[in-house]
């Protein structure tokens, strides 16, 4: 009795089926990029520039030690604060609303604490770390600084574009989307850059130091 042969498959369709998967999931998949910590580099300057006198009261600094701890030094005094309390003290700080006549803040809700910030703009965080900070410490500190100010500019963007119904944060990342029409990012450039001019991100970071 004569042996069957199997029936063979025909596979010539399949580099093709594979070919069009390929296409489509090259469309419709989306990557993430981490765009990391937001810094910018101040432009090189040859000219000479006056000396600014920042006052005191100004600037809210921060010391991050070898230990971990954090030190928070504002209007002349000086004590250890947690990580957890650090963004409500620094909007307390940036949105506290001080200062009188010509630096008058007439959007600040803070305080108006003589002793602390003036304005949005007149107002600085200063950070320095300790070589043997952790990194994931200094990390906490960081995104606790720039989610302050964006607790801020949140506040102030649908203040001033309630009809948008969405945040400065948002808005922010609709802006940065690929996806988003042209037109619609015109007009989210022009409101996201008022907000930006009204509360300036003023955050310095010193050489971290040696521990001794």
């Amino acid at each position: 009795m004569a042996k069957r042969s199997a029936p063979e498959v025909n596979a010539g369709s399949m580099a093709d089926i594979a070919f069009l998967l390929l296409i489509f999931f090259l469309v419709t998949t989306t990557i993430e990029t981490d765009s990391g910590l937001n810094r910018k580099l101040p432009p090189i300057d040859d000219t000479e520039q006056e000396d600014v006198i920042i006052k005191e009261k100004n600037i809210f600094q921060l010391n991050v030690n070898k230990n971990n701890q954090l030190f928070l030094k504002t209007g002349g005094e000086e004590k250890v604060i947690q990580i957890k309390d650090l963004r409500k003290a620094a909007v307390a700080f940036l949105d506290n609303g001080g200062g009188t006549g010509p630096d008058a803040c007439k959007r600040c809700q803070g305080k108006k604490n003589p002793r602390s910030s003036d304005n949005f703009d007149k107002a600085i965080i200063s950070l320095q770390s300790d070589r043997a900070t952790k990194y994931d410490t200094y990390i906490a500190v960081q995104n606790e600084i720039i989610a302050a100010y964006n607790t801020l500019r949140n506040r102030e963007f649908e203040r001033s574009f309630p009809n948008l119904g969405m945040s400065f944060v948002e808005a922010e990342k609709r802006y940065s989307d690929p996806r988003t029409p042209s037109t619609e990012k015109a007009k989210l450039k022009d409101k996201l850059e008022e907000i930006k001019i009204l509360i300036p991100q003023k955050f310095s970071e010193a050489e971290p130091k040696k521990s001794n």
